[in-house]
């Protein structure tokens, strides 16, 4: 009985367990169409968002190529403005170092708020027309390159200044070295016919101790202030000095016939210094009773060596401490921190050390120039030399003076003397014309 009710029983179990699996599986197929169709709405809207977020990156990008582009801008503003910063600086000009540091905030100002508009996202709110901005910005950007092409050309300018009278200075001391060469072959011959051979010591010491050899190293002192007092005004003029107020200055009482006539009073006043203190061996009151002989040798070791090259070698020497003593009073403080923006130079002077400027480079030769004819002014073995000036009002005279302006003093009769630009020299026994400025 009990194994017919479990045949019975199994087919029917069988029958009602696969009619519940088909009812299951078509749920299931109706359920995934449900969500298929649940999930199409998801899909478009995301499609939607993407295509919108795709448009607003279209319409961005021009806002932000012209953010960028005021960016650039501005920061080409800031370069310029410290441009201008630091070409105030040297010469010193407090007023443009007001008006660069100025610029120079404010730009950067600009910068921090653009900063703030990226980061909140208003680009908008500063840029209306993208194309517009754009122009204009590269407009400023240009319009601040300018300014820094003009000062890389006048620092430029004012370098080729300085080797254009490097060139000029070192042709000069060919053609006086040439010179001297053709002097000394021309005196050694005569000499040699007269009295035979000489010694070396014996033919530097008939070469030089002549009158002849004096004016030659007068004539190279004086180019050699041309050079330096040419190089000065040069600095002033980058300075923006008026140079025919600054040369009124030193000779106020005396009207210039020309405005080109300054370089003359500079002359005037840098001779003036260096020539002070001339008659006197070691140009100054104390100094010991020395030989001719010790001058000769004295300006024998000098004139074979450039004057830095000397001072490096003796530093400690009669011609150092002259030409200290000579650069502090020529170059006064206020026209130092005026043409250099510093002291540096000075300082350096006053601690006993040189520095290696064209500068100090051409003032030291002129230092070397003056020590030169003065150890040679007493290698005479005659009187003591002397040096004189000639006052203003004085009547010319060519016996002892020579006219630097010859030329345009003709028409006035009187042909009265302004002041000494060069002194005149009493030496060996022989005077040796001072040169003047006539009025």
């Amino acid at each position: 009985m009990d194994s017919l009710n479990q045949s019975t029983l199994t087919p029917n179990k069988t029958r009602l367990s696969r009619a519940f699996a088909k009812v299951l599986h078509i749920q299931k197929l109706k359920s995934n169409e449900k969500l298929k169709q649940d999930h199409k709405p998801n899909t478009d809207e995301k499609k939607k968002k993407k295509k919108k977020k795709i448009q607003h990156c279209v319409n961005v990008n021009p806002t932000m190529d012209a953010f960028i582009a005021k960016v650039f801008a501005t920061v080409s503003s800031v370069k310029a403005a410290y441009a201008q910063l630091q070409v105030a600086q040297s010469p010193y000009d407090p007023a443009g170092i007001q008006l660069a540091d100025q610029v120079i905030v404010s730009e950067l100002k600009r910068l921090s708020e653009f900063k703030q508009l990226l980061l909140k996202k208003h680009l908008e709110d500063d840029i209306n027309d993208p194309e517009t901005t754009i122009l204009l910005a590269d407009i400023q950007e240009q319009k601040n390159l300018l300014p820094m092409y003009q000062i890389t050309a006048r620092k430029l300018d004012s370098k080729n200044k300085l080797k254009d009278s490097e060139i000029i200075f070192l042709k000069e001391k060919l053609n006086e070295t040439n010179q001297e060469n053709k002097m000394i072959e021309r005196r050694l011959k005569l000499k040699l016919n007269s009295s035979g051979n000489l010694s070396d010591h014996e033919k530097f010491n008939f070469s030089y101790r002549t009158i002849n050899s004096f004016l030659i190293s007068l004539q190279q002192t004086t180019r050699s202030i041309k050079s330096f007092v040419k190089l000065m005004m040069c600095e002033m003029e980058d300075a923006k000095w008026d140079l025919y107020a600054a040369a009124r200055s030193i000779h106020p009482d005396v009207v210039l016939w020309d405005t080109s006539h300054s370089c003359f009073a500079f002359e005037a006043f840098v001779c003036r210094v260096m020539f002070d203190g001339f008659n006197n061996q070691g140009f100054d009151s104390n100094s010991h009773s020395r030989s001719p002989q010790f001058f000769f040798d004295g300006f024998m070791e000098l004139k074979s060596l450039k004057a830095i090259e000397y001072i490096s070698w003796k530093p400690n020497s009669m011609f150092a401490k002259f030409c200290r003593l000579k650069y502090l009073k020529v170059v006064h403080p206020k026209m130092e921190s005026s043409l250099f923006g510093n002291l540096i130079q000075r300082n350096l002077v006053s601690e006993g050390k040189f520095p290696e400027t064209n500068f100090f480079a051409l003032f030291a030769d002129v230092a070397r120039r003056v020590w030169l004819l003065h150890c040679l002014a007493f290698a005479f073995d005659s009187d003591k030399p002397s040096v004189f000036q000639v006052r203003k009002g004085i009547r010319f005279t060519e016996v002892f003076m020579e006219s630097v302006n010859e030329g345009e003093a003709a028409s006035n009769s009187s042909l009265e003397v302004g002041f000494t630009v060069v002194p005149g020299f009493k030496v060996g026994g022989t005077v040796v014309q001072c040169q003047v400025y006539l009025i």
